[in-house]
């Protein structure tokens, strides 16, 4: 597949999605305070951004509403009190589980919500139920995406299989996920070219979400930009589980669309995320992480090793490889 696009021009099929708060939620429990929020919403609609995704839609009954901030369950009421009728370019996102929300009850109808796209996260296992959410939420009037994750350890053939079953659907776009970060370049140069063929056909576009274990997560994402994938996500400073995400301010300083402007997203993250991690709230890559993401393996360990403040990495190694 030719590469799309190149250095000096810009492309207006990408778009860029914020997913600071999601994903960033996973690294303090979606404690974020209000005002975080709406700076972040702000610094989004300033510097162009096309998508602000505000954190799950999980389920209260599965989840316990003491031993996590609001942004887990995300409700349109609490959106609203940030976006007021968000008469803005921004459009908002939230992300919904397979098996860990409530969707029929929880998920209302687009017209009675500030929401405007449903990310169905999914594995190649729960497709079938996926498939059902995507039903559910397209009806209701949103758009859709699927977002398959940790596919860097799901067989070829299901991963084929997944994408002929959304080919049918009504889902708007297919994303392809780097849960463990263990993805090379050259790899997603492949694997986009799969996507792309499927979407093509179907009439689907494809987004990415990386992850930077081994501090590919932003050449990944515009390695895969070059193959024609057009939803990009990033997060404020990388902020996300883990070794974090693709940094908003190099993908904004990459893109060539002058719609995206690189400065409100600097003092956003100088006026917010340098408090924050200067709090002690703590992600991005170290060795634990490159160690995970190097075996193809859920960052859990990693996880709890930087938690507890593990400096053994040789260790740590061993004890992986021992799991492997």
């Amino acid at each position: 597949m030719a590469q799309r696009g190149n250095l000096m021009t810009f492309r207006p099929d990408i778009k860029v999605v914020d997913a600071t708060i999601r994903d960033g939620g996973l690294v303090n429990d979606f404690y974020f305070s209000d005002e975080f929020v709406k700076n972040l919403y702000r610094a989004n609609v300033k510097a162009g951004v096309d998508y602000m995704e505000f954190g799950y839609r999980a389920d209260k009954e599965m989840f316990d509403t003491d031993s996590f901030g609001k942004w887990k369950f995300s409700s349109d009421d609490d959106i609203r009190e940030i976006v007021g009728d968000n008469n803005t370019e921004l459009k908002i996102a939230i992300m919904a589980d397979v098996g860990r929300c409530n969707y029929k009850e929880d998920i209302h109808e687009r017209s009675e919500s500030p929401v405007d796209l449903i990310r169905i996260a999914t594995y190649v296992n729960t497709m079938p139920a996926a498939l059902e959410m995507i039903e559910d939420a397209h009806k209701k009037g949103y758009e859709t995406t699927c977002n398959i994750m940790a596919i860097s350890n799901a067989k070829e053939a299901d991963i084929a299989a997944s994408l002929e079953m959304l080919s049918t659907s009504p889902v708007d776009g297919i994303y392809i996920v780097d849960s463990y970060g263990s993805i090379f370049p050259e790899q997603i140069r492949q694997i986009a070219e799969q996507y792309m063929e499927v979407g093509d056909k179907s009439n689907k576009f494809i987004g990415i979400h990386a992850h930077n274990n081994q501090q590919l997560a932003f050449a990944n994402t515009i390695e895969a930009c070059a193959q024609g994938v057009s939803y990009l996500d990033a997060t404020m400073s990388g902020m996300g589980r883990g070794a974090g995400n693709c940094p908003m301010e190099l993908l904004l300083g990459f893109l060539k669309n002058p719609k995206y402007r690189l400065f409100p997203v600097i003092q956003f993250i100088e006026k917010n995320i340098v408090p924050l991690k200067e709090a002690g709230t703590e992600w991005g890559f170290d060795i634990p992480y490159l160690l995970t993401g190097h075996l193809n393996q859920h960052p859990r360990a990693a996880i709890a090793a930087m938690k507890e403040g593990r400096k053994d990495y040789s260790g740590f190694y061993k004890e992986i490889i021992d799991k492997d």
